[in-house]
């Protein structure tokens, strides 16, 4: 999995990715030490409006600052986006009024909308090779798996020397890294914007097996969701346990994850990517009932490894379709799409296990969100075509019937109403 760090540019920008990631990690223990600071015991309050702002910036920002940004200098636009967030780290620890923090959080995740589609957009320009850029996708996902497991005790480190506020600086020396990172590799230049670039949801939901990989992500966000939601409630009044018992709990559904990354290049060549992922939101649906009904200890340990590795396992290999649903111009476009529609996912879902938790209790969660599960894997089953090739003849005329490329577009059967039925005598382009 490693080999991918010998091409110069990915080691770079996968060493970015590891910095900002760790100055990541850094800020949301200081956010939320600053949150009672500022709040007391409204903190709670404090710091779910702040989660709701972060998902709001995710999904409304996304695709608007990818068409904006995607046409002008990659490596430029990076830098300047890693800027923007040194700053916003910078200024949180003189955030003196709760709405400080709001405003400083919004600005600060709209950068990173506008930063995570354009990065990974850029890994397959760099990684041509599918198995090199699946060993990539791995290699981040592992990054993303550590981070969650080391940052917080990396922070508890550094709170034996330094205040929390010191933590915002760590966050922005992180980001200033990331920028410096950024600046060494060799990025491929920005290819000239096409006119429906900017319609990349539109493209997304086009797609089937794009529509087929949103439907996993509300799987994997319905039992993502009950990790994150519940897992205090779960086990310390659920369960009766320690304040440490929590930890655990979340480092055993990391630890899940991770192992699954470990494995999923081994399992992406010997099977198709609809087999693995459609397998794992399955999974996760059983999880969910079991969940519903059996419930301990040693239980929630096994169901949290397992929806850390199941949810590992659905998601990973989506990079991989969205790099064969698009060519190199229209990538950032698709990224972001997939970035904000899978985060409207988490959006719906998080509020929905906190919710029914509290109104009905952990099983009724649990069913709720099975639910919720079943509906996406049926989905993805029933649009996500069985018989997936690469590349599909088709045009996009429902997506800008003015492009220049679409005057003369030819049906070849079926009928206007499906995109992916077409073909353009001049241009053929991936997004089946």
């Amino acid at each position: 999995m490693i080999s991918v760090l010998r091409n110069s540019a990915y080691r770079h920008l996968f060493g970015a990715q590891v910095v900002a990631l760790t100055g990541t990690g850094l800020a949301t223990v200081a956010l939320g030490l600053l949150a009672h600071d500022l709040a007391g015991p409204g903190a709670g309050a404090v710091l779910g409006t702040a989660l709701a702002i972060k998902m709001v910036a995710y999904v409304g920002v996304a695709p608007v600052a990818t068409a904006l940004l995607c046409s002008l200098p990659r490596r430029a636009v990076l830098v300047a986006l890693d800027l923007v967030r040194v700053a916003v780290a910078a200024a949180l620890p003189w955030a003196g009024e709760i709405w400080h923090v709001y405003v400083l959080i919004f600005v600060l995740q709209s950068a990173s909308a506008a930063f995570t589609p354009l990065f990974q957009a850029t890994i397959p320009d760099l990684l041509p090779d599918e198995r090199d850029y699946t060993r990539a996708v791995t290699l981040s996902r592992t990054a993303y798996d550590l981070e969650g497991l080391l940052s917080p005790a990396l922070a508890a480190a550094a709170l034996t020397l330094v205040s929390f506020h010191q933590l915002f600086l760590g966050t922005a020396l992180g980001f200033a890294a990331s920028a410096l990172l950024v600046i060494s590799a060799v990025v491929p230049k920005s290819l000239p914007r096409k006119r429906y670039d900017a319609h990349g949801i539109r493209a997304y939901l086009a797609t089937p097996r794009l529509r087929g990989l949103l439907a996993v992500h509300l799987t994997a966000a319905a039992a993502g969701s009950m990790v994150f939601v519940n897992t205090v409630s779960a086990v310390r009044d659920g369960l009766g346990r320690d304040a440490s018992d929590v930890a655990v709990a979340l480092a055993v559904n990391g630890a899940g994850s991770l192992a699954a990354a470990l494995v999923l290049p081994s399992l992406l060549d010997r099977w198709p990517d609809r087999v693995i992922v459609t397998r794992a939101a399955v999974a996760l649906v059983a999880v969910l009932l079991v969940g519903s009904v059996v419930w301990s200890w040693q239980v929630l340990l096994v169901l949290w490894a397992v929806i850390g590795a199941c949810c590992s396992l659905a998601l990973t290999p989506g990079a991989r379709l969205l790099r064969r649903s698009a060519g190199p111009a229209d990538r950032p476009a698709l990224f972001a799409a997939d970035f904000a529609l899978s985060h409207a996912c988490w959006l719906l879902c998080y509020p929905l296990a906190g919710w029914v938790a509290t109104v009905a209790g952990t099983a009724a969660a649990f069913l709720a969100l099975a639910s919720v599960a079943a509906a996406g894997v049926v989905t993805a089953l029933r649009v996500w075509p069985e018989h997936d090739p690469e590349v599909v003849e088709h045009d996009h005329r429902d997506l800008d019937p003015h492009h220049e490329h679409l005057r003369d577009a030819v049906p070849v059967g079926g009928g206007w109403s499906h995109a992916h039925e077409f073909r353009i005598d001049d241009h053929h382009t991936r997004w089946p």
